[in-house]
């Protein structure tokens, strides 16, 4: 039946199994955090999809019908950093976090509580990228639109032994995608875009040719 022991060792050679440490997080929120700090990441989560399940009863069956999509842990995608000296990554996430919602800076009428509260374009996203033992990307995924929610507390030991420290970290995100969503309307909008450059083009060519034709021909 091809499901004997030197069935598994073959494939297990040929397919190998998945590490916890092949992820890659290439991408946090458009251009907050760079190579440099990406590097820091300790752990963090390749997320789940589910299909909602709805019952109709006939005839004392119950038939399962497919619903909408939902993206369990979507409102706390959680990423751990090592935190560095130069405090630079909880800054970046610090000056993110007041994007969203600084209640020191004034409005328009001089009440407090300003930020960006409507919802993150495609551009904030960010980029998962699965490896394999030659840390080739095979899969890449992409969190949509995503925002800070908490910045962990960092908890001091005057006492400690020089323990490295950590920053975590909880992000929202609207859905994941296997492909890239640009901003001229997502995946089949920069198509549609490409096609209708190809076309201007195409008809600019075709123009050009009709102008010499004319020329030959009078």
């Amino acid at each position: 039946m091809g499901q004997g022991i030197q069935d598994f060792y073959y494939n297990a050679q040929n397919r190998g199994f998945a590490r916890d440490y092949q992820l890659r997080v290439a991408q946090i929120g458009g251009t907050i955090f760079n190579d440099s700090d990406l590097v820091f990441i300790k752990t963090a989560t390749l997320p789940s999809r589910k299909i909602q399940v709805h019952q109709v009863p006939f005839q004392g069956l119950q038939f399962n019908l497919p619903g909408a999509a939902m993206y369990d842990g979507s409102s706390n995608w959680q990423v751990t950093f090592h935190a560095t000296q130069d405090f630079g990554i909880r800054q970046e996430l610090e000056r993110l976090s007041l994007e969203t919602m600084d209640e020191q800076k004034k409005g328009p009428i001089g009440r407090g509580g300003v930020g960006d509260l409507s919802l993150p374009g495609n551009e904030r996203r960010i980029q998962l990228d699965l490896v394999n033992d030659k840390l080739q990307i095979i899969r890449t995924y992409y969190l949509i639109g995503c925002f800070v929610v908490d910045i962990g507390e960092i908890a001091y030991d005057l006492t400690g032994n020089g323990k490295p420290l950590e920053i975590k970290a909880t992000l929202a995100y609207q859905y994941w995608s296997r492909s890239p969503i640009n901003l001229e309307g997502g995946l089949f909008g920069g198509i549609a875009s490409a096609m209708s450059k190809i076309s201007n083009v195409t008809g600019a060519i075709g123009g050009l040719s009709r102008g010499i034709g004319s020329i030959f021909n009078p």
